[in-house]
């Protein structure tokens, strides 16, 4: 049975659950998880590698769809987990989460056509961190009863008070991801209550890529592109986490 906990221990504020069951339970989980992460930040990689475009101020339509994200979104998918969407195992719960999401990602590029296209504005602000906010927020609209999506990062690197980590993302990232032994890459999970319901979470741990640099490296404190300060943080430092909460 996936969705069955008996909750016990208050840790960190949060009550600790044990799961009838945990290892396949959690194995269930940890893949429904890890398909939302991945799918999103196939999202987030395709608006990225698309930047200049959107940015163009001498176009009008760019033919910047959200079916045609979508559908490159599905392709980085589909190479960075090894198989195609068709070729993944869904259960009816797994469906119902990934084909809100797919939709989300499309709603959200198609309602800001308009900013996309404008010609004679040169940035938009239409970047990935700003598109996976909104596509989170949609998510959530849909199915946000069932499973929460998130972007967070460490207190001191958020830029939007809307990406804060609670208490339990700001332990994990405090305690785990940011110990030197903690294995780079790993993420973590737990079982837990949240608003008194017991959940599955997950965080993954996400570091800085070269084209992360661009507003987030050095100079620190030199005002990037979208007029934040910039951190000073050098490739391969953590630079954020994907937060997960399923809802038994």
């Amino acid at each position: 049975m996936r969705r069955g906990l008996i909750c016990g221990v208050l840790f960190a504020g949060v009550a600790v659950c044990a799961l009838a069951g945990f290892v396949a339970a959690n194995e269930d989980d940890i893949v429904t998880g890890d398909r939302l992460a991945a799918m999103l930040s196939a999202g987030r990689a395709v608006i990225s590698s698309h930047q200049t475009l959107i940015n163009d101020e001498t176009l009008g339509n760019k033919n910047l769809t959200g079916q045609r994200v979508v559908d490159e979104a599905l392709a980085i998918f589909a190479q960075r987990k090894g198989d195609s969407v068709t070729d993944q195992n869904f259960d009816p719960l797994d469906k119902q989460l990934f084909d809100a999401q797919v939709a989300s990602i499309k709603e959200v590029v198609d309602e800001h056509q308009g900013l996309i296209n404008t010609k004679g504005l040169g940035f938009k602000g239409f970047i990935p961190s700003t598109f996976a906010r909104l596509v989170n927020e949609r998510f959530e609209e849909k199915v946000g009863d069932i499973a929460k999506v998130k972007l967070t990062a460490p207190e001191e690197l958020i830029r939007n008070r809307k990406a804060r980590p609670d208490n339990w993302e700001q332990h994990v990232i405090e305690s785990k991801f940011l110990s030197p032994d903690w294995p780079k890459g790993k993420s973590f999970t737990e079982q837990v209550e949240v608003n008194g319901r017991p959940s599955f979470r997950m965080l993954i741990p996400e570091y800085y890529s070269a084209s992360c640099l661009t507003c987030h490296g050095k100079p620190k404190g030199e005002v990037d592109v979208t007029g934040y300060p910039k951190e000073g943080k050098a490739e391969g430092d953590l630079g954020g986490a994907v937060s997960i909460t399923l809802f038994k």
